[in-house]
């Protein structure tokens, strides 16, 4: 995304002394022309897993981080990798911290980093998950003290997730308490409901066959849960 430009228009006017006529009436100076004020637009960095990333037959840009950033006018850097996780290490055998330094950390200081995981760590125990989340939070900041930290919990393909990720989602709230950063729970605010297995609910629309992963519509409609959210926290203008 580009930067926005902000046209400015100014207008300045003469005026002749008092009592002056046509004779000793003067033409104003000419408006200068229109000036480009730039306005930058806030730089993102997400780092998740397939959710985040696209994943199967979903393009980055195509996944729920980019449709965020478009929507509210945002540069974006997605960051992450299927399979992976604040543990999980997938198939390159790189869990979350390793992928921040690999692919984010060597950049400029972003306005806001939203980190985004848990689906894949649900075979570890919750302890372990979120003292690595939080040690990650805390080595973003200490990176980029200026920029906003936001962690959301793990996402699930139907309304009614596994105990284990359950588990999982309430370490990651208790250490992003401990580290002072906002807490998006996709589990507890239902963004996916019902099954594709016949349950009534939105499942049957927005998530794929393999019942997990979202389809485009459900990545647009992820994006839309997740604006809200962000516009609750005061943090769509980071």
């Amino acid at each position: 995304m580009g930067i926005r430009r902000l046209a400015a228009a100014v207008l300045v006017v003469g005026a002749c002394a008092s009592g002056c006529g046509p004779a000793h009436s003067r033409t104003a100076p000419p408006a200068p022309a229109e000036t480009a004020t730039p306005i930058r637009a806030p730089i993102v960095m997400f780092l998740g897993d397939s959710y985040t990333t696209g994943g199967l037959k979903i393009p980055p840009e195509s996944a729920y981080a980019a449709a965020t950033a478009r929507e509210l006018g945002w540069q974006v850097i997605i960051g992450g990798l299927g399979g992976t996780g604040f543990v999980a290490a997938g198939a390159t055998h790189e869990p979350f911290a390793v992928l921040f330094e690999r692919q984010l950390a060597w950049r400029p200081s972003p306005d806001m980093v939203i980190v985004s995981g848990g689906h894949n760590d649900r075979t570890y125990a919750p302890a372990t998950v979120a003292a690595a989340a939080e040690g990650l939070l805390a080595k973003i900041r200490q990176l980029w003290p200026d920029s906003r930290l936001v962690l959301i919990g793990p996402m699930w393909g139907s309304g009614a997730p596994d105990a284990s990720v359950l588990e999982i989602r309430d370490a990651l709230k208790v250490a992003a308490r401990a580290v002072k950063v906002p807490f998006i729970d996709p589990l507890g605010g239902k963004w996916i409901t019902g099954d594709r297995g016949g349950q009534a609910g939105n499942a049957e629309r927005y998530i794929m066959r393999d019942g997990v992963h979202p389809n485009d519509d459900g990545h647009r409609y992820l994006a839309s849960r997740l604006v809200a959210e962000l516009r609750r926290l005061g943090l769509a203008e980071p």
